[in-house]
């Protein structure tokens, strides 16, 4: 099993009630608020390409980066038509970014930094981002918190649409601290009228807000804040999941 080889063809049609405007609205909330050096954004953990779409049509340069060719496949054919500038796609993992110049913005959404789950490698890609980031760039990303993974633990959840079916369970472990999802992903095929059936492991690990402030601190970001879920407010106690903004100096 890995992560998104089967998931890719079907994984917009599982998402669906997810508001990728509201996230870039969310997004622009802060860039309006810090200000940007300019308008090259990069979507690292880009997935499928929808926020990475919703952005370039407000007339932002996008790059996508994710590590499943799978994934960017979907994201390159959903973003042809995307914005005056068409978005470039890269399939590299965080810890080894690789660009071709420097960003305004990096945004990493969807807690898709959870899914590094091995502190040192978060922690190189966090200089990474840096690295390529404009002075006075931003970095912005979200987080489930160590609550909401470990809440999870014994839970069966469904997702189910017309022509898809996805089970999946999860367990926490209090050691490693990462929360483990197995997936059972039924596919209808439209050609054969058969179901094509899947299986993938996804694991997060759970970070505090120390954690993460002192990895960011030491990849050389200042000005580090957190919000509540797509709040413009500092996180209270309970909430699953929390935004991070920093800036290089």
């Amino acid at each position: 099993m890995s992560s998104y080889d089967f998931l890719a063809g079907c994984y917009d049609r599982l998402t669906y009630d997810v508001d990728y405007a509201a996230w870039a609205d969310y997004i622009e909330k802060h860039f309006a608020r810090r200000g940007l050096p300019g308008k090259t954004v990069l979507d690292l953990a880009c997935g499928t390409g929808s926020l990475t779409r919703e952005l370039a049509l407000r007339g932002y340069e996008m790059i996508g980066v994710d590590l499943s060719p799978e994934m960017l496949s979907e994201a390159a054919e959903k973003n042809r038509d995307a914005g005056p500038i068409a978005p470039i796609f890269l399939c590299q993992s965080m810890d080894k970014l690789d660009l071709y110049g420097t960003i305004d913005a990096c945004v990493c959404c969807l807690d898709s930094v959870n899914y590094v789950t091995r502190p040192k490698q978060l922690q190189k890609a966090f200089e990474r981002v840096h690295l390529f980031l404009m002075p006075g760039g931003l970095f912005l990303f979200d987080v489930n918190t160590p609550q909401k993974l470990q809440a999870m633990d014994g839970q069966v959840f469904l997702d189910e649409t017309e022509d898809t079916y996805c089970v999946w369970r999860g367990e926490y472990s209090q050691r490693s601290r990462i929360c483990s999802y197995f997936m059972d992903i039924f596919r209808l095929d439209p050609e054969t009228g058969l179901w094509d059936r899947g299986e993938e492991l996804h694991q997060e690990r759970a970070y505090s807000l120390e954690e993460l402030t002192a990895m960011l601190e030491q990849a050389g970001f200042r000005d580090i804040k957190t919000y509540g879920e797509r709040k413009m407010r500092p996180p209270v106690p309970g909430e699953g999941r929390v935004f991070f903004v920093a800036r290089k100096d």
